[in-house]
């Protein structure tokens, strides 16, 4: 392999945006994970200026680059606020001088999203909790189901034994307590069911979904922002089914069945999800206009019987999560008053990757 190919490899798959900017402040080259940072194509950047790529934050880049284009000195701007299409991102920026002699020839710039880097960590503190969690109520299940039976068997032998049908509306309400206690331990164990993993279009999966929904909550609309041009994924009908009608409901719940939720699908590239790099994941967003969720609940959502709602059993989310984690994906959860998103990562494998 040729040295000058190796090093375009190398630049290619480096998870930050690499901009090389010349002596006068335009755009030379720009490696693939800045043109997924700034949402902008190589073609289409070359020849910009600092000032033009960046937008409101870009006279601040383009006099950093001029006073290290002047003085041959480096620099580095922590949490920079960079201003991109429909959101605000801090970044890490250094800049470093490349001399041609005495002289700065052009200038490297290399951008490191803060915000991807704390996701990885949230990310993995959250998959070591969720272990933890899950082996508690696995254990925990057990221990309560089997004094259940017991409670449940004695409540039937004595309901046959009372004449008095008065007083079997006490032992009716032994048995359908017992049945819904085991009802809802049967729930925290369902996401150990093996996967029956199929070729299949999450289309189809939301598709059920709004289905569903839309038949539970009659005054409630679903808008459909579907990429058609996604490829198939491996994974279980029923499992992502149930995965996503978890979070649909929850957003249909904090809107009080009245409303517009959005489902939208796209594909996102160059994710790290629990220390593996895809190239490709498809992303699905669940968006509601609610309340959002509380500042003090935003960490804690995903642990069993949290909510905000009064009569929640702070089981549909962890449930959704378990089944997703399985497949290999990640849910994150942005939350403000008037908007909260709930973004699904599945990965794309195979062929379709």
């Amino acid at each position: 392999m040729a040295q000058e190919s190796l090093y375009q490899r190398i630049l290619e798959h480096l998870g930050n945006a690499v901009l090389l900017f010349d002596r006068s402040g335009r755009l030379r080259y720009l490696n693939p994970a800045g043109e997924m940072l700034l949402q902008i194509s190589a073609r289409q950047s070359l020849g910009l200026s600092a000032v033009e790529l960046f937008g409101p934050q870009g006279e601040k880049l383009a006099l950093d680059l001029a006073h290290t284009i002047a003085s041959g000195a480096p620099r580095v701007e922590r949490n920079l606020p960079l201003q991109l299409p429909g959101r605000l991102l801090p970044v890490h920026c250094a800049m470093t001088p490349l001399f041609q002699g005495e002289q700065v020839e052009a200038v490297v710039m290399e951008i490191e999203d803060v915000e991807r880097y704390q996701q990885l960590s949230r990310d993995e503190r959250g998959l070591i909790q969720q272990n933890i969690v899950h082996q508690l109520l696995r254990g925990l299940a057990h221990e309560i189901k089997n004094p259940l039976g017991g409670l449940r068997g004695a409540a039937q032998l004595l309901a046959a034994e009372l004449a008095d049908p008065a007083l079997t509306e006490y032992t009716d309400v032994i048995i359908a307590e017992a049945d819904r206690l085991s009802a809802l331990i049967d729930r925290l164990l369902a996401p150990d069911q093996p996967l029956k993993r199929v070729e299949l279009n999450i289309h189809q999966v939301l598709e059920r979904v709004r289905q569903i929904l839309m038949a539970e909550y009659p005054k409630l609309s679903v808008r459909r922002d579907y990429d058609p041009s996604l490829p198939p994924i491996s994974g279980d009908l029923n499992q992502l089914i149930q995965a996503f009608l978890n979070i649909a409901r929850n957003a249909a719940q904090a809107l009080e069945g009245v409303g517009e939720i959005t489902l939208r699908t796209r594909i996102q590239r160059r994710v790290t999800i629990r220390q593996r790099h895809y190239r490709q994941v498809v992303r699905v967003e669940v968006i509601d206009p609610g309340p959002g969720i509380p500042p003090e609940l935003i960490d804690q959502i995903f642990y069993p019987m949290i909510t905000g709602r009064v009569g929640g059993t702070g089981l549909g989310l962890p449930i959704a999560q378990t089944l997703i984690t399985r497949h290999g994906g990640m849910i994150e959860c942005q939350s403000q008053p008037g908007r909260t998103c709930f973004a699904v990562y599945l990965p794309l494998e195979g062929s379709h990757a």
